[in-house]
């Protein structure tokens, strides 16, 4: 059963504030079984236009010391049209589903036109299951990706994506639903900045913050490996961008992620990074099958900033 701290956002109902991020169920294959762990929200994906294997492996490594892991997964999915039918003959749990997509590694990074219409592939397709879409540019681990994050092209990448939702909200019935994007904790200010004035100018209705690290900081073991790091080492990072998007735009729906392997660094999260919700990935899989329950029912003690 899921433990209820109840909040609305985005137009949807959250039975509770934890979630669980983009990357632990690529394929739509655990979605009911997750839901029975307690999550408040599921987001799925990141899912690509075009079926793809991933990095060639070895690609993730565990670095408990340090509470941390790195992957270098590069998007492994079986694709937009095969996820939608597994998620067309499962169904899908009584939560809100975020769906995560990203670039196709096929499609080249610098011919934008191709770029915008592999993600509007993998949006039509997957559509109908879920409740909000999250555009994933900050993933370290799929070549170019991050430059997605720039002004000119988010904002056409946004308008796209934007435009597509309210046309498919028209014909299929409905409101538009809401579009997130997620970025990476390694920007600047500045870039962030520009991120946020794409979000003012083409109406991203909210962010996620943060993706996984290309720094080594806070990782006492060392290493060589490439990817993107998550867990502990990241814990401050992810609250400090956190909480600057809090500032700059104190109104934006904000999900908060990265570090979070306790109680305290969830209400941390809440408090200080500003964040409406949190979500978990390296903190559960260290922690075990409770953790999200152990999560929503420390965060349903810590105080909410309003909501819209």
């Amino acid at each position: 059963m899921t433990v209820q701290d109840p909040v609305d956002l985005l137009g949807l109902h959250f039975p509770n504030r934890v979630g669980l991020a983009a990357g632990f169920d690529k394929n739509a294959r655990a979605a009911w079984g997750l839901f029975a762990l307690g999550f408040g929200f599921i987001e799925l994906g990141t899912i690509t236009a075009q079926e793809q294997p991933g990095n060639q492996p070895p690609r993730i490594w565990r670095f408990p010391e340090d509470g941390a892991l790195i992957n270098a997964m590069g998007f492994n999915n079986d694709g937009a049209d095969e996820v939608a039918r597994r998620l067309r003959s499962d169904g899908r749990p009584p939560i809100p589903i975020g769906i995560s997509i990203g670039k196709s590694k096929a499609t080249p990074e610098n011919d934008m036109n191709a770029v915008v219409k592999d993600y509007l592939d993998s949006l039509r397709a997957l559509y109908p299951y879920g409740d909000y879409i999250a555009i994933n540019v900050s993933s370290p681990n799929t070549s170019g990706l991050r430059k997605l994050q720039g002004r000119e092209q988010l904002s056409l990448l946004v308008r796209s994506i934007r435009n597509e939702l309210t046309f498919l909200a028209s014909t299929k019935g409905g409101s538009r639903k809401p579009l997130l994007v997620k970025i990476a904790p390694d920007i600047t200010p500045q870039a962030i900045d520009d991120i946020l004035q794409v979000s003012s100018d083409e109406g991203i209705d909210g962010i996620i913050a943060t993706n996984t690290t290309t720094g080594r900081e806070g990782l006492h073991v060392p290493t060589n490996v490439e990817g993107g790091l998550s867990g502990r080492p990241l814990k401050e990072k992810a609250l400090q961008v956190a909480s600057y998007v809090r500032r700059k735009a104190p109104n934006l729906p904000l999900i908060g992620v990265g570090g979070i392997e306790s109680v305290d660094d969830a209400r941390r999260m809440v408090e200080i990074g500003g964040a409406d919700l949190v979500q978990i990935y390296t903190g559960f899989i260290y922690e075990g099958l409770f953790f999200p329950r152990r999560i929503a029912r420390g965060l349903r003690l810590a105080p909410a900033r309003a909501r819209g």
